[in-house]
């Protein structure tokens, strides 16, 4: 049978009704849980490390370049809801629509979505807990709070920075500076932002061997079979946490959501605020860097940066994406989940434009810090009591994300367990008191404490956006192809001028992926083969649209 047999549009509804899950979530709820999953991602965590490797005070430009592609996917996520109010979002909607391999692939790579996204998020919650345990005087080994790459390239800047500091005492001028650094072996990428004395000072003050103790109990890397070792304890701490509160069932989440959301918020605002009176507009000269080229081969700022640094920050706005996977959890779905998606959207992306201003104008992007950003800029300007605020802030926010994400992920192996393209009673079984699925949210909480205790939040950021801007532009075709199959569908919304947005999306979205750097493309494209195998060798004979599948349970 063809691999692209569709689901009928009366099958989801007929799912929809024998549905256990719960449904608790009003509009506002709906919308909240948007906001919990967009904001903090990007600005507790993102905003550092597009800053400070790829784009400068140009962030915002990004964030304006991502926010375009994103509306653009996000009208017709909200035309899809409306039609079809079930779990799976967009897996579900090319289902009825395109076709199974079609469904299947993008079931596939949402897990590169929602997991490693879940992942990302776990290890910036660790960078500030991190923080937040320092503010107590509790400091960790440097081994128990990174994965080991990250903590062998701390300990390498560490000594490389200390190298240069003892250097400036001897060099008279900056060329003196540099001619000595590289006598010693220091990579010239080091002074590439840099131009003066002045400059070189203000990157090396904070970040020596000095501080790098002064911030960890230990520094010392043990050894294990002749490797460095080190893993983030404080990431699998959280994603054990969220869990548990996952497996107790979405009414709980849904109330710690919106408690969190109102906090993050509120700090959010505080943090453009108050920060717009310490922007030093020096800060923003050049507001677009000079491209360019390191050591490996990768291309840095320059407009090029500026691409890739909207590649980066897109992870960040997949809250209203989130909202669609909930719709069987929510009272009046039709209606709710169109609008959540759409208004969690506008919200979030003004606030994400003015927090990068603000950011980049309170400290240099090339000193920001790439795990909390945010407290580091305000630590930057001599504001303590503000890093406690928004260190506790970032905390709650980032644990608000990781539950949406989690949510998300398990609600979408959910609907693909139903249709029998994963193994059922792995992650289609829910529990009987609490009406979750338990299994599933066990084993992903698993993988992702392992995934974050091991791996670099750069690395593990950039899958998850390939894996949503495919998403995304295979939703905006998928949307169009329904409109044109079924034109007499009730829809409680229509996507206005559907042939431009739609076209617009897919553009704009995989115009964003050809940013991406060629190591994220090699692992990306060994993931979609590894995801065709298994629908061929599972999924295509288990499908409840297989012949003789059809009433097996």
């Amino acid at each position: 049978m063809s691999v692209w047999r569709r689901k009928p549009i009366d099958a989801f509804h007929a799912d929809a009704k024998k549905s256990e899950l719960n449904r608790v979530l009003t509009k506002w709820g709906l919308t909240s849980l948007g906001i919990g999953a967009i904001i903090g991602g990007g600005i507790f965590t993102l905003t550092g490390i597009a800053a400070h490797d790829y784009a400068g005070p140009a962030l915002a430009i990004s964030f304006i370049l991502a926010g375009i592609a994103c509306t653009f996917a996000a009208l017709c996520y909200a035309e899809f809801s409306s039609i079809l109010p079930v779990e799976g979002s967009a897996y579900a909607y090319s289902y009825g629509t395109v076709g199974e391999l079609f469904a299947w692939f993008i079931g596939w790579n949402l897990v590169l979505e929602y997991m490693m996204g879940a992942t990302t998020v776990a290890v910036s919650w660790s960078g500030y807990f991190e923080k937040l345990l320092g503010l107590f005087g509790i400091r960790l080994p440097l081994w128990m709070a990174n994965d080991p790459v990250t903590a062998s390239e701390k300990l390498h800047n560490a000594e490389v920075m200390t190298k240069i500091s003892n250097l400036m005492a001897s060099s008279a001028d900056f060329i003196t500076l540099k001619a000595q650094a590289l006598k010693m072996g220091i990579e010239e990428t080091y002074f590439a932002h840099w131009k003066t004395l002045e400059d070189v000072s203000k990157s090396v003050k904070d970040h020596t061997l000095a501080d790098l103790q002064a911030h960890y109990s230990s520094i010392e890397l043990p050894q294990l079979f002749g490797f460095s070792f080190a893993f983030n304890l404080p990431a699998v701490l959280i994603t054990i946490i969220v869990t548990y509160i996952l497996v107790k069932g979405i009414k709980e989440a849904a109330k710690t959501n919106n408690l969190i959301v109102i906090i993050k918020v509120a700090v959010v605002l505080f943090v453009i605020i108050m920060g717009a009176f310490y922007i030093d507009t020096n800060n923003w000269f050049p507001f677009i860097p000079e491209r360019i080229v390191d050591a490996k081969g990768v291309g840095h700022f320059g407009w090029g940066g500026i691409g890739t640094a909207a590649s980066i920050v897109f992870f960040a706005y997949i809250g209203f994406d989130a909202v669609s996977t909930q719709a069987g959890e929510a009272i009046n779905p039709k209606k709710d989940v169109p609008f959540a998606i759409v208004m969690s959207l506008m919200i979030c992306t003004l606030l994400y434009i003015l927090v990068s201003l603000v950011l980049t104008g309170m400290q240099r992007y090339d000193v920001l810090d790439t795990k909390a950003p945010v407290a580091s800029a305000f630590a930057s300007i001599g504001q303590p009591w503000a890093v406690y605020l928004i260190t506790i802030a970032a905390v709650a926010g980032l644990t608000s994300v990781m539950m949406v994400m989690m949510l998300g992920q398990t609600r979408i192996f959910l609907g693909m367990s139903k249709d029998g393209l994963l193994p059922r009673k792995l992650f289609g079984q829910l529990h009987p008191k609490f009406k979750t699925p338990f299994r599933s949210t066990v084993f992903i909480g698993v993988i992702i404490a392992i995934v974050a205790a091991l791996t670099p939040i750069d690395k593990v950021s950039e899958m998850c956006s390939m894996g949503t801007l495919l998403a995304f532009s295979m939703v905006c075709i998928a949307v169009w192809i329904l409109r044109v199959r079924e034109p007499n569908l009730d829809r409680p919304y229509k996507t206005p001028y559907l042939p431009v947005v739609a076209s617009l999306g897919v553009i704009a979205n995989l115009a964003l992926m050809s940013q991406v750097r060629i190591g994220t493309w090699y692992a990306f494209i060994i993931w979609g083969v590894l995801g065709i195998l298994v629908y061929f060798l599972y999924s295509r004979k288990h499908s409840k649209l297989h012949p003789g599948n059809e009433d097996k349970e």
